[in-house]
């Protein structure tokens, strides 16, 4: 089961095409005019991939501000998880990423696997639904996988609960049981240690 902050994000990036136009020098031949063509093909790509902030226009500045804040919060989100969630975490966060318009790689969602097996008593088990709880609902804005995740560990928490009250009602029975039969042969042992110190007069 994993605990994620995977949502959708409201921007979307498509790429822009450029239309290039080549003016032939007459001075070239036609290899050397493919050869420059190709040349300023790859010089181009080149500035493309590592497009700087002050090549970017400001609707693209603004969508990297976008992607960073939304990096900065999904880190945050899955870091929460792992610090509240002990033990019930498993492994460490795994993120998906979203290439900006500054070429750079941006955590758009994220998820930490968490168990909710374990625990062979009741009191084990309710320790272990506590902590899986925590653990999903730490972040300070918990996904609806977060909470489907809370929920369940919930359903496990009552479910433990019930069946330490059974115990509990069992155990009171066996005492009550021990007490009742304790006392009736305290009873018994008291009747013949009666009997036998009765004297009997003619």
């Amino acid at each position: 089961m994993n605990i994620t902050s995977t949502r959708n994000f409201p921007i979307s990036f498509e790429p822009k095409e450029r239309n290039f136009t080549s003016v032939k020098d007459p001075g070239l031949s036609a290899g050397e005019e493919k050869k420059t063509e190709d040349k300023d093909k790859v010089e181009e790509s080149g500035k493309k991939n590592t497009k700087n902030s002050g090549e970017l226009t400001a609707s693209e500045r603004q969508q990297v501000i976008e992607l960073q804040q939304r990096d900065a919060e999904v880190r945050t989100h899955e870091a929460a998880h792992i610090s509240a969630g002990g033990s019930a975490i498993t492994g460490g966060a795994s993120f998906s990423y979203q290439k900006g318009p500054d070429g750079k790689q941006y955590a758009v969602g994220g998820e930490v696997p968490i168990s909710t097996a374990g625990g062979n008593t009741p009191e084990e088990k309710i320790d272990k639904a506590r902590q899986v709880q925590a653990g999903a609902l730490a972040p300070a804005n918990p996904s609806p996988q977060d909470i489907k995740v809370a929920s369940s560990a919930a359903v496990m928490e009552a479910q433990a609960r019930q069946e330490l009250a059974i115990e509990r009602s069992d155990e009171q029975k066996q005492r009550a049981t021990g007490m009742y039969e304790e006392n009736q042969n305290e009873t018994i042992s008291s009747e013949k240690e009666k009997t036998s110190n009765t004297d009997i007069f003619a």
